[in-house]
C-alpha cells in the first residue's frame, strides 16, 4: 500500500501560516519603512572631508614610506592564505581546525563563542580572516602621519564602528547559531525575527531602534519606581518628589538629589533591591528628587539658565522651605552634575551659602579631554544636531538613544539585533536597559548651548560661563564635595571627571572610583557585593598617581560615600511626612512627568 504525496501548501500548515504571516509582515515592512523621514546626513555619519583627509594621508604614507605599506599588505596576505590553507586541510581531513589561535589573533571574543567558530572550518576560516582583516585596518589608521589627534580619534572610532557592522555574526548566512536555531525552529525563529524588526520599525516612525527589553514587563509606579514618597511641588520643568521616612529619626539637613534630563530618574529606583533612593531613605535622609520634565517642542527657547533657574534654584527655595533649613546636601548626576556645579559657583558669585555640600556622580565639568563621546563633538555633527533641534525644537531622544548605543555597538545594537532578528527571541525583562529605552527629549536651545558652549568651547573650565547675569568659572565652586566615577565608563571617562573635580576651589575633596561603567557602577547595592571601589584619601593632582596610591576595597561604594555625606548631614530631628511642610501632596510618586509616555518617534 502506498501514500499518495501531496505538495500542496495548504497540506503543510505550519508552513503555509508562516508564509502568509512572512507576506503580511513584508507589507508591514514597508509601510513602516515608507514613514521614515528623510536622513539628516550629517546625523548619519561624520562629514565626507574626514575620509578625504584620511585617503590623503594614506596616499602620502605610500609615496613616503612603500616599503612599509607593502611590508603591511604582504603580511595581510601571507596570513590569509595560511588560514585558507588550514581550512583547506580541515575540509579534507574532516577534522576540526586547531581550537588554540594563531600568532597575532586576537583575544578570545563573544560574538565568536558558539563552537562552529572554532570546530567548522567554514566557520574558522570566517572568524580569522575578520578578525585579521579587523586587525589590519585598525593599524594602518594608528600608523597614518598627517592627521591630529582628534581626527585620528574620530577616524579610529568610526573605522571601528564599520568594523563591528561587517562582522560575520551580523549576517545569517554566517552566523552559525542563527543557521541552527532557523533549521530547529523550522523557519519559526526566522518569521519571529522579521515580526520583532516589522515591530521596532513601526514604533520608531520607520527608524530602526532595536528593543533591548521586554516593554510589558515593567510599569513605572508599580514594579519600577515603587518607593513610596509624593510630589509635594510642581512646574513647567520639574516635579519635586519627597519620600517618605522609613527611620524613627532622620537628619537635619535635607537631600536633593538632580538626576539628569537625558533620561528618567528612576534609574536610581529601579526596584527595592537596587534602589539608592530607598536606601538613602533607609539610611535616615530626607530625601527629595527632582523629576524633569519630557519637553516637546513648546520648550523650544528653555536654555541652561532656564534649567538653573526655574530647576535648581527653585527647588533648593522649595525643600529649604519645607524643611526650615537654611542649607541643603545637593547631588548630581551626569550632566546634572554639570549644572549643579555652574549653579553652585552662580551662588558662590551671589554670597549664597544654601548648599553645604555636594556630591557627584560621573559628571565632567572641564571637557578638554571628553573620552570616547568625543567623536561626536566635531563641528559636523554639533551643526547637524543644531540644524535638526531647531527645525523641531527638541532633539528627540531617538538620537541620543542611537548616539549612546553606538558607543558600545555589539552589546548595545548588534547582540540585540541578532536575538531579536536572527534568533526570533523576545526582548528579555531587564529594568535596567528598559529604563535605557525610556528616553526623553532635549529642549533645542539647551541642547545648543550645551554643546557649544560646555562641550566644544569648554567654556566653564576655562574663560567662563555667562549665567542669571554673572560670570561663573570653575574654581568659583568652592564648597566640600565628594565625586564619584566608574572605572570603564564611556561617557564620562573618569579621568576626565577627576581632572575638573581637581580645579574646584574647595579645601575638602573627596574622590571615589568605582568599578564598572556609566550606570552599573552607581547603581552598586552593597547587597549584591558586586563591583568594588577605589578610594584614597590624597590630594587630587594626577589621576595615575591617585590610582597608584588607591585602596581597593570590595563591594558598594555606597556606604563609604554616605559616611562622608552623614558628617555633614547635621543632628537627628522628627522625620518629615510628605504634605506637612506647607506644600500640599499633588500626587503619589512617582508622579506624572515620568509618566507622559515613550518617545514613539
Amino acid at each position: 500500500m502506498t501514500t499518495a504525496r501531496s505538495d500542496s501548501v495548504e497540506d503543510l500548515p505550519d508552513l503555509a501560516r508562516n508564509l502568509a504571516r512572512v507576506e503580511a509582515l513584508s507589507q508591514r515592512l514597508i509601510a513602516a519603512l515608507a514613514r521614515r523621514d528623510p536622513p539628516a546626513p550629517g546625523l548619519e555619519g561624520p562629514s565626507p572631508a574626514l575620509f578625504a583627509r584620511a585617503g590623503a594621508a594614506m596616499m602620502a604614507e605610500w609615496m613616503a614610506n612603500p616599503a612599509r605599506m607593502i611590508e603591511a599588505q604582504v603580511s595581510w596576505w601571507s596570513r590569509a592564505v595560511q588560514n585558507y590553507a588550514e581550512a583547506q586541510q580541515a575540509f579534507l581531513k574532516s577534522a576540526a581546525p586547531s581550537a588554540a589561535p594563531p600568532e597575532g589573533d586576537t583575544p578570545p571574543d563573544r560574538r565568536f563563542s558558539h563552537p562552529l567558530w572554532q570546530s567548522h572550518p567554514y566557520f574558522s576560516l570566517i572568524r580569522k580572516q575578520y578578525l585579521l582583516t579587523a586587525e589590519t585596518l585598525e593599524n594602518t589608521v594608528d600608523a597614518l602621519e598627517g592627521l591630529d589627534e582628534a581626527e585620528r580619534c574620530r577616524l579610529r572610532f568610526f573605522t571601528r564602528q564599520i568594523i563591528d557592522l561587517m562582522a560575520p555574526t551580523n549576517f545569517l548566512p554566517t552566523n552559525p547559531a542563527a543557521l541552527e536555531r532557523a533549521v530547529e525552529t523550522g523557519g519559526q525563529s526566522l518569521v519571529d525575527g522579521l515580526e520583532n524588526l516589522v515591530r521596532d520599525l513601526e514604533e520608531n516612525g520607520g527608524n530602526l531602534l532595536v528593543t533591548l527589553a521586554d516593554r510589558n514587563a515593567f510599569r513605572v509606579g508599580e514594579n519600577l519606581a515603587t518607593t513610596e514618597g509624593a510630589v509635594v511641588y510642581r512646574n513647567r520643568l520639574f516635579e519635586l518628589i519627597q519620600y517618605a521616612p522609613r527611620t524613627e529619626t532622620a537628619h537635619a539637613v535635607p537631600l536633593l538629589l538632580f538626576p539628569p534630563w537625558i533620561n528618567k530618574y528612576y534609574i536610581l529606583d529601579l526596584r527595592p533591591g537596587n534602589s539608592l533612593i530607598r536606601w538613602l531613605v533607609d539610611q535616615g535622609h530626607t530625601l527629595f528628587v527632582v523629576s524633569w520634565v519630557n519637553p516637546d517642542e513648546s520648550y523650544a527657547d528653555v536654555g541652561l539658565e532656564t534649567y538653573v533657574d526655574e530647576g535648581y534654584l527653585e527647588a533648593l527655595r522649595v525643600v529649604k522651605d519645607i524643611c526650615r533649613e537654611e542649607r541643603v546636601n545637593a547631588i548630581g548626576y551626569c550632566i546634572a552634575g554639570t549644572v549643579l556645579a555652574i549653579t553652585l559657583a552662580l551662588l558662590k558669585r551671589r554670597g549664597d551659602r544654601s548648599v553645604r555640600s555636594a556630591s557627584f556622580f560621573t559628571t565632567l565639568t572641564d571637557f578638554s579631554d571628553p573620552g570616547e563621546f568625543g567623536v561626536f563633538l566635531a563641528d559636523d555633527f554639533v551643526d547637524a544636531i543644531e540644524t535638526e533641534a531647531r527645525r523641531e525644537g527638541v532633539l528627540r531622544a531617538y538620537y541620543m538613544s542611537r548616539t549612546f548605543s553606538y558607543l558600545r555597538a555589539n552589546d548595545l545594537v548588534y547582540a540585540p539585533a541578532i536575538r531579536s532578528y536572527m534568533l526570533g527571541e523576545s526582548p528579555p525583562a531587564f529594568d535596567l536597559l528598559y529604563w535605557n529605552g525610556d528616553g526623553t527629549n532635549l529642549p533645542a536651545r539647551m541642547t545648543v548651548e550645551y554643546l557649544r558652549l560646555l562641550c566644544q568651547q569648554n567654556r566653564f573650565a576655562t574663560d567662563g560661563i555667562g549665567i542669571l547675569g554673572e560670570h561663573v568659572r570653575i574654581g568659583d565652586v568652592a564648597l566640600p564635595f565628594c565625586a564619584v566615577a566608574c572605572e570603564t565608563d564611556h561617557i564620562a571617562a573618569w579621568r576626565a571627571s577627576f581632572g575638573g573635580m581637581r580645579r574646584f576651589a574647595s579645601r575638602s575633596k573627596a574622590f571615589i572610583l568605582s568599578q564598572s561603567g556609566h550606570v552599573a557602577g552607581i547603581v552598586n547595592p552593597p547587597e549584591r557585593n558586586k563591583y568594588g571601589h577605589y578610594a584614597n584619601a590624597a590630594p587630587l593632582a594626577d589621576p595615575d598617581r591617585w590610582l597608584r596610591g588607591a585602596t581597593f576595597h570590595k563591594g558598594s561604594w555606597w556606604p563609604r560615600w554616605e559616611r562622608w555625606l552623614k558628617r555633614r548631614a547635621g543632628r537627628m530631628v522628627a522625620p518629615r511626612i510628605p504634605g506637612e511642610g506647607g506644600y500640599p501632596v499633588l500626587c503619589p510618586a512617582p508622579g506624572t512627568y515620568v509618566l507622559n509616555g515613550r518617545f514613539r518617534g
